[in-house]
């Protein structure tokens, strides 16, 4: 039978109950600037565990502190962290919901301000060195935040970093993880040419600058329960055509490359390596096309997850029964709509079915 977007999807040994994922979207939200959750963190993730998605990610979550956007980002860096993520892990689990987290490293994007303060680096005593494959800092329109090339020693204490968070998110109850090698951050750094000119294992080639990652998928899949599922969340494109960049059959490439490694799905989406990026349309899944080139060229047995401008029930539908995906992952329409899950089976006419069940203390509404 045609998988529809409220089918179960079967990862290894984690079932997710539909196909519906809450992207990992920061909220920079944690106070004081120790990486801890707080109250607003667990109503946000809890809430569309409520409205019904599959499977709910965590925003983008450190794993060192020098890793953060900002100083307001989630962390997992230390055993604190697990032990207060725990509480929302349970939260989730309990609406029938599976929780992941986005394992990350911001690299040479570190060190700013929150969006609503301007995106703008750190100054004085607030900010801290980035690092990056490349001592070339990102090219902010005011000032630059100085960035130091990562010598071996950095990478191996990145790659232990990665390691030792996905141990913790286990501790903490996470059923799924993903590695986020997207947006310009450092995974992605090192994969595109526009931000890695080194010369030594990990630059140059497409083998060595997908190194890292693949050490760090490597390095994860060592401590993640076999059970679990492991994500990886890319740039398809770094929508930069007409210089030496990251392209779509790249990360066909990449996506068989990552599957040996006991990678189960690829996260489909693009750009954010350089502010020059020329996006083609921002209309109503933009980034499908990508998504489906990557299912359906790759010659790995991996799912793919895509994302980008899923707003309807029937959109998000159509993309898992026409095969161009086997997940639909939905950000911004999750702000506006928690209850996007629940919405889009009443549209459909799924509630009640399956096991598709509003919460008893919602069902007056539906």
């Amino acid at each position: 039978m045609t998988a529809d977007l409220f089918t179960p999807l079967e990862l290894r040994g984690t079932e997710v109950p539909n196909r519906v994922m809450v992207s990992p979207m920061c909220q920079y939200s944690c106070e004081g600037r120790d990486g801890l959750p707080t109250d607003w963190h667990h109503t946000h993730l809890a809430s569309r565990a409520v409205g019904g998605a599959g499977l709910v990610m965590t925003e983008a979550t450190a794993v060192e502190a020098r890793g953060r956007i900002t100083p307001h980002d989630l962390g997992i860096w230390r055993d604190a962290h697990a032990d207060a993520l725990a509480d929302v892990t349970a939260s989730i689990r309990d609406q029938g919901s599976v929780p992941g987290i986005q394992l990350a490293h911001a690299g040479r994007k570190a060190s700013k301000t929150r969006p609503w303060e301007g995106s703008r680096p750190l100054t004085g005593g607030d900010g801290w060195e980035t690092v990056a494959p490349s001592a070339e800092p990102w090219p902010y329109e005011e000032g630059e935040t100085a960035t130091r090339r990562m010598t071996d020693d950095d990478i191996g204490d990145v790659i232990d970093a990665f390691r030792a968070a996905a141990e913790r998110a286990h501790d903490a109850g996470f059923e799924v993880a993903e590695i986020h090698a997207a947006h310009g951050y450092l995974l992605h750094e090192f994969l595109s040419p526009v931000a890695n000119d080194r010369d030594d294992d990990y630059g140059g080639c497409f083998e060595d600058r997908t190194r890292l990652l693949r050490e760090v998928a490597s390095a994860i899949r060592e401590v993640w329960p076999d059970d679990d599922p492991l994500f990886v969340r890319i740039s398809a494109t770094d929508w930069l055509d007409d210089r030496d960049s990251w392209t779509v059959a790249d990360s066909i490439r990449l996506a068989d490359d990552l599957a040996p490694l006991g990678v189960d799905l690829i996260d489909v989406s693009a750009g954010g390596i350089h502010p020059d990026q020329s996006i083609p349309s921002t209309g109503p899944g933009y980034q499908e096309r990508y998504a489906r080139r990557v299912r359906q060229e790759s010659e790995a047995d991996i799912a793919v997850g895509a994302v980008g401008g899923i707003t309807t029930a029937e959109q998000a539908d159509a993309l898992i029964r026409n095969g161009r995906g086997d997940l639909a992952i939905v950000g911004r329409e999750h702000l506006r709509d928690p209850y996007f899950a629940l919405h889009a089976a009443r549209e459909l006419d799924r509630l009640d079915a399956d096991g598709i069940e509003v919460p008893v203390q919602y069902d007056r509404a539906f």
